[in-house]
């Protein structure tokens, strides 16, 4: 039997023996896992999700020969039915009483459509409870060799988690690659496959894989936050218009178009979103969004009334508001959304001219209150924000302990972590993409950070201390162009701290370094006005664009009186916002005004390892598939001869140079010797006459009187000139030295 004939029948006893089906339902089936296994990791129950994945491949194997279909398809929809009770049994009782069959319809529609399984409430149940139906249908229709239907079972599962965005690129394709696997299987056991098929499978599928892998990534496509002229995203991009989702980043740009203006008594922070899930890399906001019907409840101690009215500069899909907004006046007010997080939102885009009005109740505490709150903290709030990643290390909730060490409170905990951050660590916005936790990394691997850095580890310290808190962003005061005006730009939005305080409820906290941010404000805004930009100041009275007379370039954020307390006026607790520069936070480097500095070579990302590697391997197979790696083969073994006795010598380079004959001449005929071969190239074909003399040496060692070392060397040595004439690049480096 021939080496072909061998590779043939040992293809076809693999995949009769349905070898291909299981590797492709393995590919699908992690694909679907893992990415359930990413939510558990996030938010707990890891022990739980690998024991019920366990439990259904097993019950799959076990029941497999002895159950029909029909029961074993009535069994998979019990145990998703089951899965699905369980996770409502799980959810909090406040959370059950919104769930009402429409609520339940409408969440049910946003997955399909987007919505991330993070977002969900007890996502960590939900992913177990959705995961056995499907492991179990679709490996006991592989046990019953119905490849397709198996295949069917698991893309639909894949299928879901596609569709609710939390399916990466990756991810998708190798579930893609199984789910094609496993139906070639099922042809290939009806109809018979030799190594041809194969190879043309391997290369359709290789071709599926790296047409959809590069047909998804387009750069600069429509809502990208990515500047083209800068090349990294804005911070108000990043974390403002992020709505349910923000991702931790590495370099950032601060943008100085002017994006609302504000009339208030008094400045604030202007908050637009609270995210309580960290994943390790990034945060969400849980839960689903119901309308605006009216006044909303107020924070449960002492608070202070703001209102502002607020008129919209640019196209905004947010509804900036002090904390805590009360009630909302204005067109908007009728499309408005409530977060479960106690934000407005609204629900279209607000344009340049739309004003509204929001009534807010700020908390009002004194440090000596907020020292006195307790820990008496309500089961809803501990539910939500206290949760880590698995991802979470050791080292940094040793971190948070030793820095809050002498801290007798929770608020004496967030001081100490306030402080810590603002005095170890610096303000810069050129910063490399964060490797592993994000926490982690800035703690132990960086040097600065900016706002989205600074507000992420000191809630995950105080969330490891048992502190609930959350991240939160919006803008901070802006620029104040008049009595009870300010104007906001791009450049104020930022990210902040809330942490809760029984019978207070949510009080700012802000460890960013306010100096240096407000330092970097200022030389873009600076920046901005040198070089005529549109957009970055108001109109003045005759129709020019003028800065406030006699206001710093940048003051966007007032200076707070000695001894200020939290929610009062513009306070936050512990260190005052503004701090000296520190050292490497120059203005230039941090503004976003320069070039970035050029970036470190990185690893390619596990996306493109693994697009690089589908694309190789269809590369192979088809190089198998047109014989054009075995010419390859072939051309690569004439190029070097190892040296033995003369006899072997001769010998093996008379088949080199019949192997360059072969490519340039034309092949050995049946029957035809080699001396007549060698005769019948043309006079002025390139290498005749040292061909010839390779054929003399080689008829000469078989059939004459033998060879010497002299004639081995000579044959040798011609057939190293006509391969290396034959191949280009070997002829270009030739010609080159």
């Amino acid at each position: 039997m021939s080496a072909v004939e061998r590779r043939t029948d040992w293809a076809g006893r693999l995949l009769r023996g349905g070898t291909l089906a299981v590797a492709g339902l393995t590919a699908l089936t992690w694909a679907y896992a893992s990415v359930l296994w990413r939510v558990t990791d996030v938010v707990g129950g890891g022990q739980q999700f690998l024991g019920v994945l366990v439990a259904s491949f097993g019950l799959a194997l076990l029941v497999g020969r002895f159950v029909g279909v029909r029961a074993a398809v009535g069994l998979a929809s019990a145990l998703f039915g089951l899965g699905l009770a369980g996770y409502l049994l799980a959810l909090p009782q406040s959370q059950l009483q919104l769930l009402t069959p429409r609520r339940a319809l409408a969440d049910t529609v946003a997955l399909l459509t987007g919505l991330s399984i993070l977002r969900l409430v007890g996502a960590g149940v939900w992913a177990t409870a959705v995961l056995p139906g499907p492991v179990f249908l679709s490996w006991y229709l592989a046990v019953r060799r119905r490849y397709v239907a198996a295949a069917v079972a698991g893309g639909l599962a894949l299928g879901l988690v596609v569709l609710t965005g939390d399916a990466d690129g990756v991810t998708t394709l190798v579930g893609v690659l199984g789910a094609t696997a496993t139906v070639a299987a099922a042809t290939f056991e009806r109809h018979g496959v030799d190594v041809g098929g194969l190879d043309a499978l391997t290369v359709v599928l290789a071709a599926m894989v790296v047409a959809s892998a590069t047909l998804t990534v387009v750069p600069g496509a429509a809502g990208s936050p990515i500047l083209p002229d800068r090349g990294s995203p804005t911070v108000e991009a990043n974390l403002v218009e992020s709505r349910d989702r923000v991702e931790i980043v590495g370099s950032i740009r601060l943008s100085p178009k002017i994006r609302f203006t504000v009339e208030s008594p008094r400045p604030q922070y202007w908050q637009t979103g609270a995210y309580d899930r960290y994943t390790g890399d990034g945060w969400v906001r849980t839960g689903t969004t119901r309308p605006y019907e009216g006044p909303l409840r107020g924070p449960p101690g002492p608070t202070d009334p703001l209102e502002q009215t607020v008129t919209a500069r640019d196209s905004m899909s947010v509804l900036p508001a002090a904390w805590r907004p009360i009630s909302l006046d204005g067109a908007v007010s009728e499309r408005a959304v409530v977060t479960p997080q106690g934000t407005l939102r609204p629900g279209g885009t607000l344009q340049s001219g739309d004003r509204y009005t929001v009534r807010s109740r700020v908390p009002q505490a004194s440090p000596e209150r907020l020292r006195a709150a307790g820990t008496d903290y309500p089961d809803r709030v501990t539910d939500s924000y206290l949760q880590l990643p698995s991802s979470t290390t050791q080292r940094v909730r040793e971190r948070a302990a030793s820095v809050t060490a002498d801290a007798e409170t929770p608020y004496a905990e967030a001081v100490a972590i306030e402080r810590y951050l603002e005095s170890n660590k610096e303000y810069s916005l050129s910063v490399p993409p964060p490797s592993g936790d994000v926490v982690d990394t800035f703690l132990f691997e960086r040097d600065a950070g900016y706002c989205t850095y600074f507000a992420t580890a000191m809630v995950v310290m105080l969330r490891s201390e048992g502190v609930p808190a959350r991240f939160v962003t919006g803008y901070t005061s802006g620029e104040q162009t008049g009595d009870g005006e300010y104007v906001v730009r791009g450049l104020n939005s930022h990210a902040w701290v809330e942490v809760y305080f029984p019978e207070v409820g949510w009080v700012r906290f802000d460890p960013t370094p306010g100096g240096p941010r407000e330092t970097a404000e200022e030389a873009r805004l600076t920046e901005a006005r040198q070089s005529g930009e549109t957009n970055v100041d108001l109109p003045g009275p005759n129709g020019t664009v003028t800065p406030p007379v006699g206001a710093p370039a940048g003051a966007t954020t007032p200076q707070l009186p000695a001894g200020a307390t939290p929610g009062a006026s513009n306070a936050t607790p512990g260190t005052p916002n503004a701090t000296p520069t520190q050292a490497g936070s120059s203005p230039a480097s941090d503004s976003g005004s320069g070039p970035l500095p050029v970036p470190l070579p990185s690893l390619p990302s596990r996306r493109m390892l693994l697009i690089g590697a589908v694309a190789l391997v269809g590369l192979t197979a088809g190089a198998r598939r047109t014989g054009t790696a075995g010419r390859m083969r072939r051309l690569l073994a004439v190029q070097y001869q190892r040296r033995r006795d003369p006899e072997t010598d001769v010998a093996r380079a008379y088949r080199r140079v019949a192997t360059v004959l072969e490519r340039r001449h034309r092949p050995r005929r049946p029957g035809e010797t080699p001396r007549a071969y060698f005769r019948s190239l043309p006079d002025g074909h390139g290498g005749a006459a040292e061909a010839r003399r390779v054929g003399d040496l080689y008829e000469r060692a078989r059939y004459g009187g033998g060879v010497d070392r002299d004639d081995a060397d000579e044959a040798v040595a011609l057939a190293d000139e006509l391969v290396r004439s034959a191949t280009p690049v070997l002829r270009w480096f030739r010609s080159r030295s």
